[in-house]
């Protein structure tokens, strides 16, 4: 049906496609509000530390025992938060991490080398100027806190201090961030285990291998996947290495895939009969079918990452952060080498560790690897990876004690700050230069990754506004499917704000829940014969609810068209050759729900409305003018619409 507010309804789409992909910008957004909780966590452990200090630790070191039979399993609250809670943290890492490798910005290998190398870069100097600081003295102990980076206060950072318009800026700084996360827990793994037992290390390997036994068996049942995780987590923990690792590797060895049209159509005919049978039996075909279409990885993020954000790093924050900053500790911070070597390591060695080393893997290759983003916006990726935070703190409690953990706390809190406040100056710099620089500042000149298997073609497809424009908005859509019939007055508004915008339909109709969509497809495509594709396809798009053979005739009529023509098109299905093109292009790309759409071959995930639409044009239109080809043209009449 076609709604009567056009942009009602956006921030969902169908049920399949509202969960494909796991969408960065909805990761953001979750890590963006989990920084502020986080920071709210982090004020509250320092008023309490500082007005109730023996309170604070008291909690905090209070003892939690776990009897399982006759082993008991005893920590500090502090501790179970650390390595228990974290678990779930590096978990999401992990999860995510392998997300972008199996579906994301890393499915091309070659792009993971500089994101790489220069996270590796971004460790190695930060750490030197840490050991110069502390040459000779016991707390050189402490340079695995300076190596990485607070994926959530980064990321939500630069939500705050970068520009609104490029994820790929936010997607290089996740890979970097969690390449960091990934090394600093084999570090933590490694060079700061407690009375290592190496048959307890053994005993975690072997039930390691029963998960990917068990995962290559092709068993999806969660609980199995959860013991197995639980019984990896003791066992690492009795080895004395921190057992927060159990949950990287976990998520990195959890697959994500997108779904496809068989696991669909299995689904949609699983509901299908739970409709007409509404019976427990069926209720729970039909959930086990939804869940099967979907990979495990996207239900794990789904599940665990608004736990991790909102509680588990809140949670962390309140247990490390809480610190007693009286004149005793600002004294010895302003001399201390340990204070004043994590303030120098994050807020000058990490952007300068990761500017340098992106720099020369980009010279040393001959601009064959390069980043993908601008010089200015890794500058920007650099300064913000100064926030170390979490992942510093969880290092500095295994490595530091005593005043000088409290002298590396109070500096992790100083370079968060300090790198923020960068940030901010390096993105308030990029802001004052004219358009053309700062598209070249932010975006630089590599190009992104193309989803869009089978390109455009003006002989072909069916095209609308300025048919030479170079930003081009390709759909697949379904001329049955509600979310399409609302994504068609923000296509009409995106078309009128931009003069310079080519707008291109491909069918894609959902026949096993659209019984109508085929033959509206096939009604457009004798329309285009007579020239008429586009106002066929306004007419089926406002009428979404009248799709029959009569009345698509009626159409026709009313479109005045050679009705006989038309009669005899349908009737010997001459568009199904076409549609059918779309629908193997649809393939090809990983399209399995409507509306998708693609942005200079770029797949557009997140929101359809007129915001996010422009937001993602005007990111297109930045990275054309920096293509030798692109010449910009005064906004002058529209060409005529063109059907194929």
């Amino acid at each position: 049906m076609t709604s009567n507010n056009p942009h009602r309804g956006w921030s969902s789409r169908t049920a399949w496609q509202g969960r494909f992909n796991a969408p960065l910008r909805a990761f953001l957004r979750t890590e963006t509000g989990g920084a502020r909780v986080v920071l709210v966590a982090a004020v509250a452990a320092l008023a309490w530390a500082n007005l109730h200090p023996s309170s604070y630790e008291s909690v905090w070191t209070t003892t939690f025992s776990v009897q399982l039979g006759e082993w008991p399993v005893s920590h500090e609250l502090r501790t179970w938060v650390n390595s228990g809670l974290m678990t779930f943290f590096f978990l999401v890492a992990g999860l995510e991490l392998r997300r972008e490798f199996d579906i994301g910005e890393l499915r091309e290998r070659r792009r993971l080398a500089l994101p790489m190398l220069a996270g590796v870069g971004g460790m190695l100097l930060p750490i030197g100027i840490y050991l110069a600081f502390n040459a000779g003295q016991t707390t050189a102990a402490g340079w695995g806190a300076v190596m990485a980076t607070d994926t959530a206060l980064a990321l939500g950072a630069l939500a705050v201090f970068g520009p609104r318009f490029s994820d790929r800026l936010r997607g290089f700084l996740l890979t970097v961030s969690v390449v960091d996360d990934l090394v600093a827990i084999a570090v933590l793994a490694i060079a700061y285990p407690e009375h290592p037992s190496v048959t307890a290390l053994l005993v975690a390997a072997a039930i390691f291998v029963v998960v990917l036994v068990v995962r290559s068996a092709g068993v999806r049942f969660g609980p199995v996947y959860g013991l197995l995780g639980v019984a990896a987590w003791l066992a690492v923990s009795e080895s004395g290495v921190d057992p927060v690792v159990v949950g990287l590797i976990m998520g990195l060895l959890t697959y994500a895939y997108a779904p496809g049209r068989g696991d669909l159509q299995r689904a949609s005919d699983q509901f299908r009969l739970f409709r007409e049978q509404p019976t427990p039996q069926l209720a729970r075909m039909a959930q086990a079918g939804l869940f099967a279409a979907l990979s495990p990885n996207e239900r794990l993020q789904t599940l665990f990452h608004p736990w991790a954000s909102y509680l588990v790093v809140p949670l962390f924050a309140l247990a490390n952060v809480g610190i007693v900053i009286d004149g005793d500790l600002l004294a010895r911070a302003v001399t201390s080498p340990v204070t004043l070597g994590v303030v120098v390591a994050y807020v000058v060695g990490k952007p300068a560790g990761i500017v340098v080393t992106s720099w020369l893997v980009a010279r040393l290759s001959g601009n064959r690897f390069r980043p993908p983003v601008g010089w200015l916006a890794v500058a920007g990726v650099g300064t913000v990876s100064g926030i170390g935070f979490t992942v510093a703190l969880l290092i500095a409690t295994h490595a530091l004690h005593g005043p000088a953990l409290d002298e590396a706390k109070f500096g992790i809190l100083v370079a968060t700050v300090g790198a923020s406040v960068v940030t901010w100056l390096v993105f308030r710099s990029v802001g004052r230069l004219s358009p053309a620089r700062r598209a070249r500042a932010l975006l630089g000149v590599t190009e992104g990754i193309v989803d869009l298997v089978l390109p455009v073609d003006a002989e072909r497809d069916h095209m609308r506004g300025d048919l030479d424009a170079p930003v081009t908005v390709v759909e697949y859509g379904d001329f049955e499917c509600p979310y399409c019939g609302q994504a068609e007055p923000v296509v009409r508004e995106l078309l009128a704000d931009f003069a310079n915008v080519r707008y291109v339909w491909r069918h894609l109709p959902l026949t096993d829940v659209h019984p109508h969509a085929q033959l509206a497809a096939e009604a457009a495509e004798a329309a285009g014969e007579q020239n008429a594709f586009w106002e066929m396809h306004d007419l089926l798009l406002a009428h979404q609810d009248a799709l029959n053979p009569a009345d698509v005739l009626g159409y026709a009529d009313q479109l005045g068209l050679d009705l006989d023509a038309f009669r005899e098109h349908m009737a010997k299905r001459m568009g199904v050759d076409r549609i059918a093109e779309d629908v193997d292009s649809a393939d090809l790309s990983g399209v399995t729900g409507t509306p998708t759409f693609f942005i200079n071959g770029r797949r557009h995930h997140g929101a359809y409305d007129i915001a996010a639409l422009k937001s993602a044009v005007k990111s297109a239109f930045a990275s054309a003018k920096l293509r030798p080809e692109y010449h910009p043209r005064e906004p002058g009449p529209r060409p005529g619409d063109r059907g194929a």
